[in-house]
C-alpha cells in the first residue's frame, strides 16, 4: 500500500522493450539501503517489483502487456521524470490517503489554469473511471494523492500548491499530456456491495 505522498523524483535511466514486456531502470536520490528484490514501489502511480539493483542508485522492473495497456508507460522514454513512492512500513506516517498502486487508467490534461502561485489542471478521464470520481474526494494523478475539486461529465479538477508543483512531476504537465490514474478504491467496493444487495432485492 501507498499513501500518494511523493518521496523523490527520479528519472529512467535504461528502457529494453521485449515482444512481451518491457524492462525498465530507474535512477532515484532516495536511501536504497534495506531495500530488497521483490519490494514493491510506486512508479507514477503503478506499483512495480523491484527485479534487480544494477547500480547503487539504481533499481530494474519489469513491466507487463497488461500494465502498459492501462499506464503511460507504452509512451515512456530515456530521461522522464517518475513519481517515486516506496511501500509503506510499519510506523511510517499516513498521510494522503490509501493507495494500491493499481492504475485503473489513463487521464489527459484538458485545461491548466495559474491562480497565484498554486495551479488548476482539469483532466478528462475515460467513461468507464468517471463515476469513481465525486467532488472532495481522494484521486491518485501519476500517484500523488489529490483532492478533487469540480467534477463535470467525464471531467474533474484539482488544485495543486506550491509544494506539489516543486515535488512532484506534475509541475511539468501541459495541455494534452497523459497521465496515470487510480480512483479511490472504496468507490469500487461500493459499486459491487450494490450490486449484489440489488441482486438480492430483485
Amino acid at each position: 500500500m501507498f499513501t500518494g505522498i511523493i518521496k523523490d523524483i527520479g528519472r529512467i535511466a535504461v528502457l529494453k522493450p521485449e515482444p512481451e514486456q518491457l524492462h525498465v531502470v530507474v535512477e532515484t536520490a532516495l536511501e536504497m539501503q534495506g531495500w530488497a528484490l521483490g519490494d514493491s514501489i510506486a512508479v507514477n502511480g503503478c506499483c512495480l517489483t523491484i527485479t534487480a539493483f544494477p547500480a547503487i542508485n539504481r533499481f530494474a522492473a519489469t513491466l507487463s502487456n497488461e500494465t502498459l495497456a492501462l499506464t503511460c508507460f507504452s509512451d515512456a522514454n530515456v530521461a522522464d521524470g517518475l513519481n517515486l513512492e516506496p511501500a509503506l512500513r510499519v510506523g511510517d506516517a499516513l498521510g494522503g490517503h490509501m493507495v494500491s498502486g493499481h492504475i485503473d487508467g489513463v487521464g489527459q490534461v484538458q485545461a491548466i489554469t495559474a491562480t497565484g502561485e498554486h495551479r488548476q489542471i482539469e483532466f478528462k478521464l475515460p467513461y468507464a473511471l468517471a463515476r469513481y470520481v465525486v467532488m472532495k474526494g481522494s484521486i491518485a494523478v501519476h500517484g500523488v494523492s489529490l483532492t478533487v475539486n469540480q467534477v463535470s461529465d467525464c471531467c474533474f479538477s484539482v488544485n495543486l500548491i506550491p509544494h506539489t508543483l516543486s515535488y512532484t512531476t506534475l509541475g511539468k504537465l501541459e495541455e494534452g499530456d497523459m497521465v496515470n490514474i487510480e480512483t479511490d478504491m472504496y468507490g469500487r467496493y461500493v459499486e459491487r456491495l450494490t450490486q449484489f444487495a440489488e441482486q438480492e432485492r430483485s
